[in-house]
């Protein structure tokens, strides 16, 4: 039995929570297929620890799962097959076209999770310890942890915006005057979390959609050169790229210092 947590970086669209059981299976030589399944209903998670809380979608994975299959070139074939069934009441209606194309949890968002995974592990075991794209060389040992730091960022983040029951977070409605509906207001007590210091930590989360093409508002977050036109803790001052790792063959898909 395992159980697992699903979110769309987005307070407007509530957690899934699924339980489900695995299934893997060699099918035959080479190839391999791993198969999930709900054994809760869509209705019977209600009495769940994480539902209790209302934030999360009712929904019960359908048998999915994905068969992989080596390939003569060294290469690995997946095939990805996605069946959810959820309610669809409680997900903003901003969102409800993307659920239904697949984009948020479907096949695709899986395959290509998998696929950046693959291409940042073989970066780290790689012998090349610099890249052309690359400011400076760093060690293999220092690629690691600057990876870590920023995956452990990362979860932070998520948490945050979609209030994952990995930390406990207390929903304010109402309590700093006037909350837009839009606008989820949460806070948590920080004790000894890596890298916070102790006391209450708020955080604030909405979506709003900006009339601009998804790659240049990209490259405009990640331009070091542009950050104090956003950032109000840069100051207004100058930033520069010390180091940069490399987590993909796509320019933008790397780590910064």
């Amino acid at each position: 039995q395992m159980k697992a947590e699903l979110q769309v970086l987005s307070p407007l669209v509530p957690i899934r929570e699924v339980i489900f059981l695995r299934f893997c299976k060699q099918l035959a030589e080479g190839a391999w297929a791993v198969v999930d399944v709900s054994i809760d209903g869509l209705l019977s998670n209600q009495n769940s620890a994480a539902t209790s809380a209302g934030s999360n979608l009712k929904c019960r994975r359908l048998p999915s799962g994905c068969v992989m299959q080596d390939t003569p070139n060294g290469y690995c074939k997946v095939t990805w097959v996605e069946h959810t069934e959820y309610d669809e009441a409680s997900v903003h209606q901003f969102y409800r076209p993307l659920l239904r194309s697949g984009l948020a949890f479907g096949a695709s968002r899986w395959l290509a999770t998998l696929q950046r995974q693959c291409e940042c592990l073989a970066i780290l075991m790689s012998s090349a310890t610099v890249s052309p794209n690359e400011p400076t060389a760093i060690s293999q040992e220092g690629k690691r942890s600057m990876l870590k730091l920023a995956r452990r960022m990362t979860e932070n983040f998520c948490a945050g915006v979609s209030a994952s029951s990995a930390r406990e977070w207390s929903k304010l409605d109402g309590a700093t005057g006037s909350i837009a509906e839009d606008v989820r207001v949460m806070a948590r007590k920080s004790v000894s979390e890596p890298g916070e210091p102790p006391g209450v930590v708020l955080s604030a989360a909405t979506s709003v959609w900006v009339p601009i093409a998804p790659e240049k508002l990209f490259d405009f977050l990640r331009d070091e050169q542009l950050r104090a036109e956003w950032d109000i803790l840069s100051n207004g001052g100058p930033m520069q790229e010390m180091a940069r790792i490399a987590k993909g063959h796509q320019n933008g898909n790397s780590v910064s210092l």
